[in-house]
């Protein structure tokens, strides 16, 4: 487990704040530096516990933050006291607003068509100045060698220097570790946070939020797509961080 990371139900997961976790990024993408930042949920630590290859993905990014509210409150038991929730839809508009005011640009990368241009139109108009220098929805099918040869090369010639992933966990967070040292740009995998901003899904109301019952929110408005991640999911992540518990303290 890397230096400053803090094992949450098995997982670990970086104690940063919001403001410190936008400040990273940023001074990543000042330099051009090639890495990844996983929002981590309970979804994401579950599917660690049962796929090594997307555990040790999650171990080699540059970042992990605690999206989920049940990974916030595993962290202040763990002792990190007044952790904030580093939720990736509002990362993404923090980063926005910083790569407007810095001349940063960034790039959108997963969605479909019409989805990227309510999402760029979106944020062009929220955030004067920013430039959206690359966008593209890829395929469903996975892409070729010289498909995905002319995407990193596209990325790079954009100067794109933040680009927000799109693809949904954990395809996406796969994709950002197998492309950290090809594309020359901080790679963020933010999940429904194009839907959210494009307008194209409702996210759950802040108090829902805060009470950690987002899921809820996302399971009745697609059921039966999400019934099994959060039913069967949260069982199965409530039972790792159990099982994690118990062994601390007979450790």
């Amino acid at each position: 487990m890397r230096p400053g990371r803090v094992p949450v139900a098995g997982l670990g997961v970086d104690a940063v704040g919001f403001a410190e976790a936008v400040d990273r990024v940023v001074a990543w993408a000042r330099r051009r530096e090639s890495r990844y930042v996983c929002a981590a949920n309970a979804h994401m630590v579950v599917t660690a516990h049962e796929d090594p290859s997307f555990r040790a993905v999650m171990e080699g990014a540059d970042l992990v933050v605690p999206d989920g509210m049940p990974l916030v409150w595993l962290l202040r038991r763990a002792g990190v006291r007044g952790q904030e929730r580093v939720a990736g839809p509002d990362l993404m508009l923090a980063l926005c607003g910083r790569a407007a005011a810095e001349g940063l640009p960034v790039g959108l990368y997963g969605g479909t068509p019409e989805t990227l241009a309510k999402l760029a139109a979106r944020l062009a108009s929220r955030f004067p100045g920013l430039r959206i220098a690359y966008r593209h929805a890829p395929p469903f099918h996975p892409l070729g060698p010289g498909e995905d040869a002319r995407v990193v090369e596209a990325i790079g010639r954009s100067g794109a220097r933040i680009l927000f992933v799109g693809l949904g966990c954990p395809k996406q967070e796969r994709w950002m570790a197998e492309h950290r040292g090809r594309v020359r740009a901080v790679m963020l995998g933010v999940g429904a946070a194009f839907d959210f901003h494009a307008g194209a899904r409702r996210r759950a109301p802040p108090w829902m939020q805060r009470a950690g019952l987002e899921w809820l929110w996302r399971l009745g408005s697609e059921p039966r797509r999400l019934w099994r991640r959060y039913l069967v999911g949260n069982a199965r992540f409530l039972w790792y961080a159990t099982r994690a518990r118990r062994m601390r303290r007979a450790g």
